[in-house]
């Protein structure tokens, strides 16, 4: 196991991280982040939710932020939805994605798996958030590490 979040993925991988969340928000309003850490303690939703408004993600004018959190160490993730996204997707939806997500995990297919599931909630995004005349990227597309 890496000694860092950082040193999880590669650079290229990275880079194509980022370009999974540009392609996902480039027909929508919505707002992607992925945040990796190396191990957190006490319950995953919990820890979520403290990253998830750490980053400010709650502060989007149409509160449709999503964010992807892994817990390296922990081998858990989550998928966050903020109300106004959560509102509108189908239920269970996230738990598609996330069945998804688990079962390349499981084949060590941590980048695809990750890449894929930003792209499936981008659909949703673009799907219940069109990008407007006057959008503005309002969350840093970074990856952020803790």
């Amino acid at each position: 196991m890496k000694t860092s979040a950082k040193d999880f993925f590669t650079p290229e991988e990275e880079a194509q991280i980022l370009q999974a969340i540009l392609e996902a928000e480039k027909n929508t309003s919505g707002e992607i982040r992925v945040h990796l850490e190396l191990f957190f303690k006490g319950d995953l939703m919990d820890h979520a939710v403290y990253i998830f408004n750490k980053l400010g993600m709650h502060k989007t004018a149409l509160r449709n932020g999503v964010l992807f959190y892994i817990g390296l160490k922990n081998r858990q993730f989550a998928i966050l939805g903020d109300q106004g996204i959560n509102q509108v997707v189908p239920p269970g939806f996230w738990d598609r994605i996330s069945d998804y997500m688990r079962e390349e995990f499981a084949k060590g297919k941590f980048f695809e798996g990750l890449t894929q599931g930003i792209l499936l909630a981008g659909e949703q995004l673009k799907a219940h958030f069109p990008i407007q005349a006057d959008d503005r990227n309002e969350l840093s597309n970074d990856i952020s590490f803790s």
